[in-house]
């Protein structure tokens, strides 16, 4: 299913099982050191009590003499008693101050812990699933990458994994947090007051059962807005892409209407998700103040009114102690909320993320495949049909025998056919029915690497990387493409780089850029001509040393001169090698072993140009065509 817009909303049935138990078995390698983190983070949360506890039991027992003896007492960490005179109480104070100091230390000691285990976690996780996810779309047929939009693939590589690694850097501890603290609290609290207590705990369900239902809430429109921003990258993708063409055109206003237009798109969503989320949070900051309200009211009224010598609902240091849990305990509550907003933000990322992990290539390894010592160059091809989709076959019947050795020519009208019929023999596309094989072997029980590392395509607008020169014609051989890297014997590396460019008549304009092989081209080879960029192309494909050569119109875009001398390299780059030349140009495969002409994919001609021309068919009529528009730009001149 196509994706125009680059949403990659069609992805999200492939998740196999929930998205965040998907990322949560992402995390499995690191199960120990995630189980270190989560301990010390409990330990980290439970030292964070220890200060209140502290504070109740000087006010109780240091400022106002009580001999009741508290939690730390009970705990068997003070002396229980009575604490009477200065010296006693000095005492007294010290043993707090050690018990404080010693928390406070736990504390720093396990918070650093818990940071370091968990958060360098996520960046290891994030490392893995980007890799990983790179690695699977690289794999992922031809037929993927015309349904889909780059913009929406960077999005996911992007955006989408780094919101998954915030997620279970930032939010996965604030899960730890709120069940050490709130369980951490409520065990206190219930101990110094049990009516107050319930009071203080009733709000922890309510908002638990809010966040649940401003999950359910929130969902959809996250899900939305993902999507825009990936449609929204898209755009600004396609846009930048091809400025040249926008400044070529004057169309700043027009293309400056299409991405106004998305970006309202992407701020209207965002407010209308804005308003929801600030409301859920005012109410849970509303609900909190009302019980903080009702213990002050119920907690100080107890103290004011108990009379001297009955025991209080509550004693004035825990009082205190209260007030200052109060502040803790919902200040995780409150971020179940925030929680919750990026639960949703990571669930949407995590459905874009494993449900392309879910894609299948259609295009896949045969489960024992052939890899040959060499492969000659026979190809063959056997009743071939073919379709994009579900759309019209584009090839029909095809059956074509060509030699190791051989140069064939394929000429025809403008989707005829030609390309689609040459992306078969690397198998960039699996034929719908018959069958494409080299060496008299079917291609699809080809080991893929053998065999494309055995076949090199000159496209009509060659890729060239960003990066230097003798990178993009490295790129041909991996093991000079890893010395040119810095791995291996990079002399070796330039030597084999020289001799391809020479081969491909690129040396001498190479040797008069700046800095020569070492030169930076820029991205797409933008600071190189059409034929510069042809040549290193060749180059590259030269280096390659493969037995099956494709060229997909390669003069096509260049001047007569230009053409003139990559056709010589075309010429020394196709001599023992199996040769398959798209033509625009027909002068470019006039010397052809063979012609086969293609009319709405179906082959209609072929023979030697000579004979074809004598025939006065299809092929004819083109090259008179060719002849006569040459003739008149002649005149011209």
């Amino acid at each position: 299913m196509s994706d125009a817009d680059g949403g990659f909303t069609d992805i999200r049935d492939s998740v196999d099982g929930h998205p965040m138990r998907r990322l949560l078995g992402s995390a499995r390698p690191y199960w120990p050191r995630i189980t270190l983190g989560v301990l010390a983070a409990m330990l980290t949360r439970f030292a964070r009590l220890v200060p209140p506890v502290i504070v109740a039991t000087t006010i109780d027992r240091v400022v106002l003499g009580s001999a009741d003896p508290g939690l730390l007492t009970e705990a068997g960490l003070l002396p229980g008693g009575a604490i009477t005179g200065e010296a006693a109480r000095l005492a007294f104070l010290r043993q707090l101050i050690v018990i404080a100091a010693l928390a406070y230390l736990l504390r720093s000691v396990t918070r650093f812990g818990s940071r370091y285990l968990l958060q360098s976690s996520a960046q290891k996780i994030q490392r893995d699933l980007r890799n990983e996810t790179y690695d699977h779309l690289q794999h992922l047929s031809m037929d993927f990458f015309a349904n889909h939009q780059t913009g929406g693939m960077m999005s996911i590589l992007n955006s989408d994994i780094n919101r998954l690694e915030q997620f279970l850097n930032t939010e996965f501890r604030q899960l730890i947090r709120v069940v050490a603290t709130v369980g951490g609290i409520a065990a206190v609290l219930w101990y110094y007051a049990p009516t107050l207590a319930l009071i203080a705990l009733a709000p922890v369900p309510i908002i638990g059962l809010a966040s649940v239902v401003f999950l359910r809430w929130i969902e959809p429109r996250y899900k939305s807005l993902r999507e825009t921003v990936a449609r929204l990258n898209t755009r600004l993708e396609n846009n930048l892409g091809g400025v040249a063409v926008v400044k070529a055109f004057n169309r700043y206003a027009f293309e400056r209407d299409r991405v106004a237009e998305r970006s309202e798109a992407y701020h209207d969503e965002k407010v209308a998700a804005l308003r929801i989320r600030r409301g859920f949070f005012a109410t849970l900051r509303l609900l909190t103040g009302v019980v903080f309200v009702l213990i002050l009211f119920v907690g100080g009224r107890a103290i004011i009114t108990t009379p001297p010598g009955e025991a209080a609902l509550i004693s004035t240091g825990a009082f205190a102690a209260f007030f200052l849990y109060l502040r803790r305990l919902y200040s995780p509550m409150r971020r179940i909320g925030r929680s919750a907003n990026k639960y949703q933000l990571a669930k949407s990322s995590a459905e874009r993320v494993f449900g392309l992990l879910g894609q299948d290539p259609t295009v896949t390894e045969p489960e024992d495949p052939h890899v040959p010592d060499r492969i000659d160059g026979d190809v063959a091809f056997e009743d071939v049909w073919f379709g994009y989709d579900d759309r019209e076959p584009v090839l029909k019947s095809v059956s074509l025998d060509v030699p190791a050795g051989a140069t064939i020519g394929l000429a025809g009208a403008t989707g005829a056919g030609k390309s689609t019929l040459v992306k078969l023999v690397p198998r960039l596309h699996d034929v719908d029915d018959g069958r494409v094989t080299v060496d008299g072997r079917d291609v699809r029980t080809y080991d893929l690497e053998a065999l494309r590392e055995s076949i090199a395509i000159v496209e009509q607008n060659p890729y060239l990387f960003s990066g230097t020169v003798a990178e993009n014609i490295a790129y041909g051989d991996s093991e000079v493409l890893a010395a040119e890297g810095g791995d291996g014997n990079p002399d070796a590396g330039r030597e084999r780089v020289v001799a391809a460019a020479e081969a491909a008549a690129a040396d001498e304009f190479i040797s008069g850029l700046p800095e020569g092989y070492d030169t930076e081209i820029g991205e797409r080879g933008i600071k190189l001509s059409g034929g510069q960029r042809q040549r290193i192309a060749i180059a590259r494909a030269l280096l390659n040393d493969p037995a099956i050569i494709v060229f997909d119109e390669a003069t096509s875009d260049v001047d007569t001169e230009t053409e003139e001398e990559i056709k010589e390299s075309i010429d020394r780059l196709i001599e023992d090698r199996t040769a398959f030349v798209i033509a625009h140009r027909l002068s470019t495969i006039r010397d052809a072993d063979r012609v086969v002409v293609l009319d709405d994919g179906e082959i209609v001609e072929s023979g030697s140009h000579d004979r074809l021309v004598a025939d006065s068919g299809e092929y004819a009529a083109l090259w008179d065509a060719q002849v006569d528009d040459a003739r008149t730009a002649d005149a011209s001149d």
